[in-house]
């Protein structure tokens, strides 16, 4: 009898670990983050409570000394020099400009003041500057009062200095700041409604003063200011949680705006998900964006880590962070420790002094939230593949780079192209192909005015030295931009008579992209391979002219025959009837100046540097050679650049067909000959450098009579692009569902404030001040309803004064249960309000009316009456979400505890019964015997495996 179960011990383990490996556990949920769910302790409580600052404090001695002595640093510097770095008392002096280095540098003061409170002098230096900016009627700019970022970044930034330095405030200060806070935040609430932050998504505003009016309203809710708080806060969800929906189409990790632009939005798009996650449970962490994130930092950085690809609106390399930045992604989403190692050699390479110095306004504003969020115990690991060059297309931005992230030495060369679509490949498409048709009212929901008319532009770095550059922050004209020009031009142009792409502005610092031609403008990126060493790139950016101008072709490629060499031929094909007659190509660097040179009647430029000189040639199809133009570019008052230094290169063009050869080259390299010769289908170029011999053919023809790209005969060897090899464009299908996910995650708002509200009316039980704060709850419900309601109210607390024996949290259950809901009453009023302000602003510019009718989104409370049962609703975001009407329920922690506790005594129970039945039951004869202990052994793995995951949900 005893074959019949001689295996099952083994059968109960296997079945046991396959049971737990099986279950639907999120392992990023929350990414570490606790829920709070209302329950502070007075301040701190945005990032941390008043117990963690003793933890925060040893941190800054120990492990986190690195970012520590750059927060004291910035306290020193600003204890020295207060005169510099204080506000100005007088109104007109705070708002006579760009203003938002004050509430930048709060934020790191208020820091130094939680980790050296000792220091002499820095708590009342803090005060001092919070008592300055509550001086100001307005924290807006005097010529730019449309703007509220200035606003948003002091509101942001003295929200968190009240909430850090809470503690160290008078009363009368506690109070006139947080009126400040109150009024500010009110302020951008109102304008979330009409300015373009509230519905021009993905742009770096957006976050920018939605966390602002987050932080305000979450300073206020611990307040007790309830009502104000939640309207707030349901609106600051309503755009961003639409904003991250739509960056799910971004399939790359990479933002439109470029890398400069990209760290304003992470800085404050972070806060966000952290803020969410330890506010209201809504966790972004398996966001499939964030994922791919890293490489959008990683393979955009030159060699030597000191700037990345300046494509788009930029400075040299980061305007915030971006320790903060990747630290975050380390902790909250990769855990691999590559996050902190980037930080670390972008921390160790940062430029002391001349181009690429950071801002004096940025330098230190996210010390703090880089201190708050790195984790120690991921040790610094760069990427598998760092030290080895890379090529890298970022599909969505239209981007390819090749070499980033290496240290700065000989041959370790940095190659970019760019030709995307306007905006994206997201953003293009939701405009082109009327996604997400509830929300978007095509290119008003977007803002690309910070891109530049930039397709089929390209930088090169040979041994990490800044050859051919972009232009940085600069106006939006095609020339600056390592772009094609045409001759003559057909419609009204800036440079005539000179047309450039058709997103060029004349008259404003930003892009066009809203009407007519320039909405359709795209460059598109057809190849992108690496073989042997060699890098081949080629681009179509005919789309992004004029379609009056007849051209049918604007292809660029470029092929990296050595990390020295680089070979870039662009080739012209124009209409039978094109009236263009001649082509003009810019290249610019804005470090140093371009000289003219000439070999064999082959003109060139070259630029000087420390290594020697970088070179470049050119000519065309027929050997035709002329002399560039050299000069300098200067930029028109209110840019933060001066200007560029350009060679500008014109040929004429030839019906249908002309091709033009540019050679780039490093001080290592001697280009001896080069030549070039084609027909309609292909282009051959023959080079000679360093006794080396390249012979090229691009087979450039609309029908390829071969099924390649390319062909290079490098000496002996034989390098092939093939055709099959090119990029294939599968854009990702719309969200589904996507109303439901956002109406998912702003369900998880209301709870948290009703917690709160229960824990007012627990605080305020038996003292005088009962029936006044029951009516400040109760101001928005109905009079007649809430005098009843607040008699009952009070009657009740008069009873549990008389009652001693009555447990205090049943009576606050039973307080909180004749309360109206008071949420959704406030959210039809507001609602009724902004229908009102709606028609008025539609009477007033129907333009701006008829856009989004839904500003303010009626979402409906799916939590039914008390008593209804748990149950599982399938999320439309990643994975199984609880959906409960008590999901956040009054002591969460408790509840999760007694899980634990059954948890452990059943996994013990389990092991106990298998023991017995491994050393006494195994031996026993009697088969009946045996099999009631598998029964039970059966039930009690199964109660094991529910407790476990119900402890996987509770998070205990």
């Amino acid at each position: 009898m005893r074959t019949y179960t001689r295996g099952a011990p083994t059968v109960f383990f296997i079945h046991l670990i396959c049971s737990l490996l099986a279950l639907p556990v999120d392992e990023n949920h929350g990414a570490g983050i606790p829920f709070q769910n209302g329950n502070y302790d007075g301040h701190p409580m945005l990032y941390f409570n008043k117990g963690e600052v003793g933890d925060l404090q040893l941190k800054a001695k120990g492990t986190h000394r690195h970012i520590a002595s750059k927060i004291q640093e910035a306290g020193q510097t600003m204890l020295a020099n207060p005169k510099e770095y204080l506000p100005p008392w007088e109104p007109a002096d705070f708002s006579a400009r760009w203003n938002e280095i004050y509430g930048n540098n709060l934020g790191v003061l208020s820091m130094f003041c939680v980790l050296y409170p000792e220091t002499t002098g820095a708590l009342d230096l803090a005060k001092d500057y919070m008592e300055r900016m509550a001086a100001q009627p307005s924290w807006l700019v005097k010529d730019a009062p449309w703007d509220e970022v200035p606003l948003a970044h002091s509101l942001v930034g003295f929200s968190t200095a009240y909430d850090f330095l809470y503690n160290y405030l008078s009363k009368s200060q506690q109070e006139r700041f947080l009126e400040v806070i109150a009024n500010a935040s009110r302020y951008m609430y109102d304008k979330s409604y009409s300015q373009g932050w509230g519905f021009q998504y993905l742009h770096n505003h957006q976050p920018t003063n939605c966390v602002a009016l987050l932080t305000g309203s979450l300073v206020l809710m611990n307040q007790g200011y309830l009502q104000e708080a939640y309207l707030w806060t349901k609106q600051v969800f309503a755009i961003m949680e639409k904003s991250l929906v739509l960056l799910q189409d971004v399939t790359d990790g990479s933002l439109y705006e470029g890398v400069a632009y990209g760290t304003y939005t992470t800085r404050s798009l972070f806060q966000y998900m952290f803020l969410v996650q330890r506010h209201f449970n809504i966790s972004h962490f398996d966001h499939p964006w964030i994922k791919q994130h890293f490489a959008f930092m990683y393979r955009t950085i030159l060699p030597g880590f000191q700037r990345s690809v300046a494509i788009a609106d930029s400075n040299y390399n980061w305007f915030y962070g971006p320790e903060s930045q990747l630290v975050f992604m380390d902790n909250y989403i990769m855990r691999n420790g590559s996050g902190n190692w980037l930080a670390q050699m972008i921390r160790q390479n940062r430029v002391v002094e001349g181009p690429g110095l950071a801002g004096k306004g940025q330098r230190w504003c996210t010390l703090h939230t880089e201190f708050l969020w790195y984790n120690a115990s991921l040790a610094p690991m760069p990427p598998p593949d760092f030290e080895r060059s890379r090529l890298h297309f970022f599909e969505d931005w239209g981007v390819v780079t090749y070499g980033s992230s290496l240290p700065a030495q000989i041959n370790n060369t940095f190659l970019s192209f760019k030709s995307g679509k306007l905006g994206g490949r997201a953003i293009f498409d939701i405009v082109h192909h009327n996604k997400y048709k509830e929300w978007i009212k095509g290119w008003r929901n977007f803002n690309a005015g910070h891109e530049h008319p930039d397709q089929n532009s390209f930088t090169f770095a040979p041994n990490g030295v800044p050859f051919i550059t972009e232009a940085l922050y600069g106006p939006k004209y095609t020339f600056l931009n390592n772009a094609l020009m045409f001759s003559p031009a057909i419609s009204e142009s800036c440079f005539a008579p000179w047309e450039g792409q058709v997103t060029e502005a004349c008259n404003s610092k930003w892009l066009k992209y809203k009407h007519g031609l320039a909405g359709d403008s795209q460059g598109r990126v057809l190849a992108a391979l690496e073989r042997k060493g060699m890098i081949f790139i080629r681009g179509e950016g005919m789309s992004a002219y004029n379609p009056a101008l007849k051209i049918r072709s604007v292809q660029r490629n470029l092929l990296l025959l050595h990390p020295q060499l680089l070979l870039l031929v662009d080739q012209i094909h124009l209409e039978e009837d094109s009236p263009i007659e001649s082509a003009s190509s810019y290249f610019h660097n804005t470090d140093m100046p371009f000289e003219e040179t000439a070999i064999e009647g082959v003109h060139g430029a070259f630029i000087r540097h420390k290594d020697g000189l970088y070179k470049m040639f050119w000519m065309d199809d027929t050997g035709y050679s002329d002399k560039g133009v050299l000069g300098y570019s200067g930029y028109p008052h209110g840019y933060p650049y001066n200007g560029s230094n350009y060679v500008n290169v014109t040929m004429p063009l030839r019906n249908p067909l002309t091709r033009v050869a540019y050679i780039f080259f490093g001080p290592d390299v001697d280009v001896q000959s080069f030549s070039i010769r084609g027909d309609a289908q292909r282009v051959d170029i023959y080079l000679v450098a360093n006794d080396h011999t390249y012979t090229v053919y691009l087979l450039t023809g609309e029908v390829a009579s071969k099924p390649l790209f390319a062909m290079v005969l490098a000496d002996r060897q034989k390098i092939v692009f093939e055709r099959a090899a090119g990029v294939k464009d599968a854009p990702p299908p719309e969200v589904s569902n996507y109303l439901g996910l956002v109406e998912d995650n702003l369900q998880h708002v209301k709870p948290v404030f009703q917690q709160l509200e229960k824990q007012i009316l627990a605080r305020v039980l038996n003292t005088d001040n009962f029936r006044k704060t029951a009516e400040q709850l109760l101001q928005f419900s109905d009079k007649k309803k809430t005098e009843e309601v607040i008699e009952k109210m009070f009657t009740l607390s008069q009873k549990q004064g008389k009652a001693k024996n009555t447990r205090k949290e049943s009576l606050t259950n039973r307080l909180s249960e004749s309360l109206p809901d008071i949420f959704a009453q406030i959210e039809l009023a507001e609602k009724k309000q902004r229908q009102k302000s709606r028609k008025k602003v539609y009477e007033e510019n129907p333009e701006e009316g008829e856009g989004d009718a839904r500003d303010f989104l009626d979402y409906s409370d799916r939590r039914r009456a008390k008593g209804r049962k748990v149950g599982y609703v399938k999320s439309r975001r990643y994975k199984e979400v609880l959906m409960d009407s008590i999901v956040r329920s009054t002591e969460p922690t408790i509840s999760a505890s007694y899980i634990r506790l059954f948890l452990i005594l059943n996994t013990a129970t389990f092991f106990m019964l298998l023991t017995l039945l491994l050393t006494r039951f195994q031996k026993t004869q009697n088969l009946h015997t045996q099999r009631c202990f598998y029964g039970i052994l059966l039930i009690d793995c199964f109660i094991l495996l529910c407790l476990y995951s119900s402890c996987s949900q509770a998070q205990c």
